[in-house]
């Protein structure tokens, strides 16, 4: 079916109308709703009633990277005008996330901190440590700044979409320091990386696999290269924020008067006076607008569509992996002092290849005079894996071991699984396509419809995901002016 299915007015009795609706409460369609709130656009976030009721930290990232003035983060937050007393609550910490090797424990986090790891487990020698610190954190400098300049998305045949950033600072005269700050650097894997031991090797590969979005590829070398000098730029902890980052998104739209509405899963899309958007069988209502911003996976969508045929937008190529989150309810008692909040656990063999055996742990804060402590834990998987029941018979040991005396003290929390709203399928991008080139946003022009193409930033992580809503958001609202 090409285009939408047009509505007939008597098929309902309200029909809702809005500048823009974005379909799905993925992280990119929040920032992007921001963005087009802020340009003036009215707009609606329809989820899915599974993925609203569920535990909130399912849908956190791992790790909050580029919060500093010049990150990714921190950039996007003060451009959509998130209040100042917000972005303060957001801290740099040293430690990112520690890394459970079957021989080392090494912790990543700030430079000085990460080379002290690698010496003290066997990881590299003195020398080597500071050399490969030195060329990830001026490499990752190179590709964050090549994110900022970047479009990152194809928004129409008319137009092409300037990346923006703030004013430079002028450098002091005769200062090597901000010459070299200003020098172009080398973008793409250091030589150190490529040089590295089998053992270092691994431990690198397993951070790789972790913070990048991808299903069952390597990220590009550029990629590589941001994925593991972000962490050394300090990981982002929001205190005292429930709900973390969304909730700032979320409180942040509804300041520009945008509206939340919850959906059941059964749905499809339709078009309206040549309006593009979506109905119901629960409801009698139908919510449409100027332009529709799909903000989940289509596979998801189309399986979730309740009228056949599909509509031709909502083909993609299927996701070959899933990313599973649990989670756990934990005695605090039972946490080691030693253990990080954020862990990285490898097992199996040697050879780290894309499915080996790669979980994190992430230890969620919550009331100082809870007995209780929230876990998420997650693993990426073929999806003719990915099942919660296998994922909970791989996560059970891992947790036990990493927890000694545990057994029995955590409990896997149940909630209805969401059916399209989704963060779980992991689709790779389309061979010469993904970063570092451009998103193709648009689906269709007429009714104009939008897809957040996360597989297009995958391999940037949550990082990614945050110019994607950004940029999206610049060029929709762009369109509808």
């Amino acid at each position: 079916m090409r285009g939408l299915p047009v509505l007939d007015a008597s098929d309902t009795i309200r029909v809702r109308r809005w500048d823009a609706v974005v379909l799905g409460g993925a992280l990119p369609g929040l920032v992007a709703a921001v963005v087009l709130g802020m340009r003036g656009a009215r707009v609606l976030i329809l989820e899915e009633e599974e993925a609203v009721s569920g535990f909130a930290g399912l849908r956190e990232p791992f790790l909050y990277t580029g919060a500093g003035n010049e990150g990714v983060l921190g950039s996007c937050l003060r451009e959509i005008g998130i209040p100042l007393i917000d972005r303060r609550r957001i801290v740099t910490q040293t430690l990112a996330y520690q890394v459970i090797l079957p021989d080392a424990r090494p912790e990543v986090g700030e430079a000085a901190l990460t080379i002290e790891e690698l010496v003290a487990w066997g990881l590299a020698k003195p020398d080597e440590a500071q050399a490969l610190v030195r060329a990830v954190c001026q490499a990752a400098t190179a590709e964050r700044d090549a994110m900022l300049e970047s479009p990152v998305v194809r928004a129409s045949r008319r137009r092409r979409l300037s990346a923006r950033r703030g004013p430079k600072r002028a450098p002091d005269a005769g200062s090597e320091a901000n010459e070299s700050r200003t020098a172009p650097r080398a973008r793409g894997l250091p030589a150190e990386v490529a040089a590295a031991s089998p053992s270092l090797a691994r431990f690198l590969a397993a951070q790789i696999r972790v913070l990048s979005n991808l299903g069952g590829t390597l990220p590009p070398p550029e990629a590589q290269a941001r994925l593991l000098g972000a962490p050394i730029e300090g990981n982002a902890g929001l205190l005292g924020e429930k709900g973390g980052l969304r909730q700032l998104l979320r409180r942040r739209i509804e300041t520009l008067y945008g509206e939340f509405r919850t959906i059941p899963s059964g749905l499809r899309l339709i078009a309206a006076a040549n309006q593009p958007g979506v109905a119901t069988k629960a409801t009698r209502d139908v919510w449409v607008g100027r332009a529709l911003v799909l903000n989940a996976p289509p596979q998801a969508l189309a399986a979730a569509h309740g009228q056949y045929p599909v509509p031709d937008l909502l083909q993609s190529t299927a996701a070959t992996h899933l990313r599973i989150n649990l989670h756990y309810v934990a005695r605090r008692t039972i946490l080691p002092e030693g253990m990080a909040s954020r862990v990285i656990c490898v097992g199996g063999e040697p050879g780290l290849g894309q499915d080996a055996e790669v979980v994190t742990v992430r230890v969620l804060p919550g009331a100082k005079d809870s007995e209780r402590a929230d876990l998420v834990v997650s693993a990426v998987l073929p999806a003719e894996q990915a099942d919660i029941a296998t994922a909970e018979a791989r996560f059970t040991p891992i947790l036990e071991r990493l927890m000694p005396f545990s057994k029995g003290a955590f409990v896997r929390q149940r909630a209805p699984e969401p059916a399209w709203d989704s963060d779980a399928l992991l689709a790779d991008p389309a061979p010469g396509c993904g970063w570092p080139g451009d998103c193709e946003l648009r689906r269709s022009s007429r009714p104009p419809v939008y897809a957040l193409d996360r597989a297009g930033v995958a391999a940037l992580g949550f990082e990614g995901e945050i110019l994607l809503g950004w940029r999206a958001g610049d060029a929709i609202a762009t369109d509808l002016a």
